[in-house]
């Protein structure tokens, strides 16, 4: 049953006064449980810049404390050349992480240094008197710093004061430097996948380790601008925000400083992945919204629906009242007023039912007449619009007619009288004895050419314009296509190839203009082959109804936009011809009786079928006569 515009404004209403308090709160909801976790992902993220920052300041105090342990051997302490280099040798085979060790006397003098690789980039200089390390050491005790690439690796330079233990006294210092490429490795594990990245910068955005080693093993890989922008701009030792980096990506970023080195630690993961608790939790609580949403206004429907009920079948009995039916259904007797409408309007419905009985009836066959009448006149109508245009297409026909015969007398006339001028000039010149002027023979058969096609155009356009009365003759089609494809002047470029099956098919037909119609057909495929091809003729018979036959050739086809046009008369793409050939062909099926069609696939040839209908009983063989009339 419909329901009105009461129930609409019924449930509205209910729907307003529900839906607005849950949809501000649920959007509430939303925003802070996104907040929310946005924060959470922030802090976990910092407390994994925390834990790498640990992790890289005990990576480097291990090797540290490799090289302080052995600054304070005793026979270390006693400065002699050979003892320092075995002990240095046994380190470097323990720890292939020291890239380079060497030690230095009070004056900065390198009395012994081992490298790792042959050939380093860094040069060995005896008087490292001057340098940072050795001044930090000799006056601190210790030296972290000096960050730097050896063959592609990043390293650190670490430098001990060595002391005599009998006078604590400083005798030299100790330095190595430390192959950082480890740190990378072990950041690999960090990231929660393979779009995040962690890794540890020191000064100036100099690389020192990279969750993707292949960056740290680039020399000019440094730190993003925008990173170190965010990290420099911080007041805090530690901290993190949405960040979006030069490549237009948005990430969530966290750093920590690691104050011990002077280094700084960061993990970063795309906003997208990072927040992808928060996606899914908005997700969820927006289905959820949804599910109380599709839950609410459908109890507010049940509820519109029951006030309204009532209300809605008094509107459709009157409704029904109006449109003359009167066979009311039973109304529940609610108990109230609207129940008692509803049954008086039950009775005045079998009132009026009795009165209008007639009236229907009446209307009835009134309806029955018109729409006789109506298909009657319809009928006329077509047959009218039918004849018309058959009236019109004779009566052009026949003014096309009229008009050939007389442009092709008046124009075969001045032919014939140039003809017969050429024709004379010929005969006079060689009556002279003269050989005729090579030039002036060349224009005279140019003249002769060309009268010759005009007379073509002349015999087609009158081909298409007469309507001779037809000669059906009863005709055996195999022997007539093998006498037509036998005699037609194919030429030596093109390849002719039939399918045409054993037995005899007779067919009712004009074979002068059928055999027509087939020439112009093979006639425009050899004309579209200019550098020669293959025409292949098939023959089907389809009994009792038709018979089928199928001229193809190899040709560069028909486009597409034209293909509908090719049987419209005086239609070409040729430079020179009337247009009239297909035509014809349309013409002489169509005064059979038969059909014609044409498919094309530009670049691989045109295809046209002709269905020729057969006669009511296929007329026997002779041989078969002969022997029923001497039976």
């Amino acid at each position: 049953m419909k329901r009105g515009k009461l129930f609409s404004k019924f449930l509205f209403w209910f729907l307003l006064i529900s839906l607005i308090p849950l949809v501000g709160m649920g959007y509430h909801l939303v925003t802070l449980t996104q907040d929310s976790l946005r924060e959470e992902s922030l802090r976990v993220q910092e407390a994994a810049t925390r834990r790498i920052s640990e992790t890289v300041v005990h990576y480097v105090k291990t090797f540290r404390n490799v090289l302080a342990v052995t600054a304070r051997i005793e026979s270390f302490t006693s400065m002699d050349p050979d003892v320092q280099r075995r002990i240095l040798e046994r380190i470097m085979e323990a720890h292939p992480v020291f890239l380079r060790l060497s030690v230095l006397n009070l004056n900065g003098v390198e009395t012994v240094h081992l490298e790792r690789f042959s050939g380093s980039p860094v040069p060995s200089s005896p008087d490292h008197a001057t340098s940072l390390a050795y001044l930090t050491a000799i006056r601190e005790g210790e030296y972290i710093g000096s960050l730097e690439h050896i063959e592609n690796y990043p390293i650190v330079t670490i430098a001990l004061v060595v002391e005599d233990p009998s006078r604590r006294k400083a005798v030299g210092t100790l330095q190595g430097k430390i192959n950082l490429i480890g740190l990378s490795y072990m950041l690999q594990q960090v990231p929660a996948s393979e779009a995040g990245a962690a890794f540890v910068a020191g000064p100036q955005g100099f690389l020192i380790a990279h969750s993707d080693p292949q960056k740290v093993l680039a020399p000019k890989e440094t730190l993003s601008p925008t990173i170190s922008e965010a990290i420099q701009t911080s007041q805090e030792d530690s901290g993190g925000r949405e960040m979006q980096l030069e490549s237009g990506e948005k990430i969530l970023g966290s750093f920590t400083h690691i104050k011990e080195l002077g280094w700084v630690a960061f993990l970063q993961q795309p906003l997208e992945e990072a927040l992808g608790t928060a996606r899914t939790m908005r997700k969820q609580i927006l289905t959820a919204l949804w599910i109380v949403i599709l839950a609410t206004f459908l109890l507010s429907f049940m509820v519109a629906n029951h006030i309204t009920q009532p209300i809605r079948a008094l509107q459709a009995a009157s409704a029904q009242i109006a449109a003359g039916n009167f066979d009311l259904p039973e109304m529940a007797d609610t108990g109230d007023e609207i129940g008692e409408l509803g049954q008086a309007f039950q009775k005045m419905g079998s009132i009026i039912q009795q009165k209008t009985q007639q009236l229907l009836g009446a209307k009835e066959e009134l309806e029955k007449l018109n729409r006789s009448l109506e298909n009657r006149v319809d009928a006329r109508t077509r047959e009218l619009h039918a004849a018309q245009n058959e009236l019109i297409h004779k009566e052009r026909l026949a003014a096309i007619g009229q008009m050939a015969s007389v442009v092709g007398h008046e124009i075969r006339n001045p032919l014939a009288v140039i003809n017969n001028s050429i024709y004379f000039i010929k005969a006079k010149m060689s009556a002279n004895g003269k050989d005729l002027d090579p030039k002036l023979l060349k224009h005279i058969q140019i003249i002769e050419s060309e009268i010759q096609q005009a007379n073509s155009i002349i015999n087609e356009i009158l081909t298409f314009a007469r309507t001779r009365e037809l000669k059906p003759e009863r005709h055996n089609f195999h022997h007539f296509l093998e006498e037509l494809l036998t005699s037609y002047p194919f030429p030596d470029a093109v390849e002719l190839r039939k399918q045409i099956p054993p037995g005899e098919i007779w067919v009712i037909m004009d074979a002068d203009e059928i055999r027509q119609a087939l020439r112009n057909i093979l006639g425009n495929s050899i004309q579209a082959m200019t550098e020669g091809g293959k025409i292949f003729v098939s023959l089907k018979p389809h009994p009792p109804k038709s018979i089928q036959l199928e001229i193809s050739d190899t040709g560069p086809g028909i486009p597409a936009e034209i293909l509908d046009k090719v049987f419209t008369p005086f239609f070409t793409t040729k430079p020179s011809g009337t247009g009239l050939g297909l035509a014809v062909v349309r013409k002489v099926m169509d005064r059979h009786h038969g059909t014609v069609e044409v498919r094309s696939v530009p670049g691989q040839g045109t295809s046209f079928t002709l269905h020729l209908p057969l006669p009511a009983a296929a007329a026997p063989s002779p041989g078969a006569a002969q022997k029923k009339d001497h039976a």
